[in-house]
Order: structure tokens, then C-alpha cells, then sequence
């Protein structure tokens, strides 16, 4: 999470980036997208979008393997998968559906939030 915003220095650490999945990419400093760089909170959606990745089906008509391959790579840097519906907007936060997974626990981001409090529900768009 980035402090540095709150206390006005100009200096932002380099963020990774997330692919058109919304799962961060490999290398660089931790991802913190998610989390509201003024208060420090993460942000998860309080429930499952109703074409969310994570429900049964393949209601975004993804390519088949899609969703396995992007939580294996979000399990492989301990990052998370965002909500689609989040993408792209001033307040992305980590899908419900990944977060109440079984590999949940591996991500740094909701360890973390979890740990100090810090996790804020919202609402999907």
C-alpha cells in the first residue's frame, strides 16, 4: 500500500501492471491499485457481480482455462485477481468471488488488509 500519497511526497513507487484479466503482472514493486492510497484501505467487492468469473458457467465467454490460468498466476505472485467491472475505474478492488476462494489466503494484498483492518467492502459497479 502506498503512504507516500497520503504525506504528499512526489515520489510514487512504480506499480505493476494488470492485464486485460485483471491479474497483476509479474515483477516490479506490489501492485497497490486496490488499495486507496490515502487511507491505506483495500478494497474488495461486498459480493459477486452478476457475471462474475467465479460463478458457475462462463458467463464472460472466456476462453476455456482462462479463469485457472489467471488464479494460478495471481497465486504465483501472491497478488489477486481484480473485478472485472472495477477495471478501468477510479476504484478497482479485488474480486469477491476470488477473495472468498480457497486461494484467498495467498494473497499479500488481503493477508495484509486482514491483518490490520483495513479491508473495505464496496460495491461493484
Amino acid at each position: 500500500m502506498n503512504r507516500n500519497a497520503a504525506r504528499g511526497d512526489s515520489k510514487m513507487p512504480m506499480r505493476r501492471r494488470i492485464d486485460e484479466d485483471g491479474v497483476e503482472s509479474e515483477g516490479g514493486e506490489p501492485y497497490d491499485e486496490v488499495a486507496d492510497p490515502l487511507t491505506g484501505t483495500v478494497r474488495v467487492c461486498a459480493r459477486r457481480c452478476n457475471t462474475c468469473i467465479f460463478h458457475p458457467g462462463n458467463l464472460m465467454h472466456l476462453q476455456p482455462g482462462r479463469v485457472a490460468a489467471m488464479v494460478t498466476r495471481a497465486r504465483q505472485t501472491e497478488g489477486h485477481v481484480v473485478c472485472h467491472k472495477t477495471l478501468g475505474t477510479e476504484t478497482p478492488a479485488i474480486c469477491r468471488g476470488f477473495a472468498d476462494g480457497p486461494d484467498q489466503g495467498r494473497s499479500l494484498a488481503l493477508r495484509l488488509a486482514r491483518a490490520l483492518g483495513t479491508l473495505r467492502e464496496i460495491s461493484p459497479p
